[in-house]
């Protein structure tokens, strides 16, 4: 398989264990959502694959090579997170020009492109800039780099519903016209559902669900009614949770439903982020 293979990592900080022998294929060109609560490992897995931090054990691979403090197979990577890694007083037009030095094929007249677009000041510093402004810097540099693999932890931190909706259209645009592998990290499920086309699930560390989106929302749906019948209805089904609200009780359930429903009750598609929420909670 051509792209990359997470082998069997986990990496502890201290007492916590951030992740349990993660087993992970990401293929070429194709786009995936990862997704998980706050501290499930998302942000760590991350940082491994890219070289931030290193595993207590396991391997990440490339078509085969290992990838540890290897230069050339981190030169196809791209990763955007919270952090700030470029200097003091660094404005934004420069690190532009320092990308290209690192990016061979880092396109300067896109980023401008997009920074016009965005209304974002080649002048300013990039420590001066707000939190939604420096996700805007970091996604025009994600998507102005022109690497095959770019992984997006929370790219749209602080952005207001407008320009979250264009960093999409431009990722789908993007993607579209020279497809790339993106993983995208987010906790706005909603907004990315229509998006991806993989969707991997990690909860405490380990992952639970790595399906493609349209098999994991069709193994997934609802039913709703008064509680004795959902009740009923429910025996000897994989049930993933319910809600209750007075007599009435919604239970969300793995599998397919019957072809005819008893009287009373009503079924509905379950929605990427319930299902998410459902799977994940406690």
């Amino acid at each position: 398989m051509n792209g990359i293979e997470i082998k069997d990592i986990s990496k502890s900080f201290k007492d916590t264990k951030a992740l349990t022998d993660v087993d992970l294929c990401l293929e070429e060109g194709k786009i995936y959502g990862l997704l998980g609560r706050n501290g499930a490992g998302k942000s760590t897995l991350l940082n491994i694959i890219n070289n931030r931090i290193f595993a207590d054990k396991g391997t990440v691979v490339l078509n085969g090579d290992r990838m540890e403090e290897n230069e050339e197979i981190l030169s196809q990577f791209f990763l955007v997170n919270e952090n700030n890694l470029y200097p003091e007083g660094m404005k934004v037009k420069e690190a532009f020009f320092w990308a290209q030095k690192f990016y061979p094929d880092f396109d300067m007249d896109y980023a401008r492109k997009l920074c016009a677009v965005f209304e974002l000041s080649l002048k300013k510093k990039i420590k001066n800039l707000s939190t939604g402004y420096q996700s805007i810097f970091k996604n025009v540099m994600a998507l102005s780099v022109n690497v095959p693999y770019v992984f997006l932890d929370e790219p749209v931190l602080g952005l207001d519903a407008y320009h979250r909706d264009l960093f999409y259209r431009l990722l789908i645009e993007k993607y579209a016209e020279h497809p790339f592998t993106a993983v995208i990290s987010t906790h706005l499920i909603e907004e990315v559902t229509n998006i991806v086309e993989q969707v991997i699930i990690i909860k405490n560390g380990k992952i639970i669900r790595n399906e493609s989106r349209d098999a994991i929302l069709n193994n997934g749906y609802c039913i709703s009614g008064r509680a004795s019948l959902v009740d009923s209805y429910v025996s000897g089904r994989e049930i993933i949770g319910e809600d209750v609200i007075g007599g009435l009780k919604t239970a969300y359930l793995l599998g397919k439903p019957d072809d005819m429903l008893p009287d009373g009750l009503e079924l509905s598609a379950m929605d990427l982020q319930k299902l998410f929420i459902q799977l994940t909670g406690e």
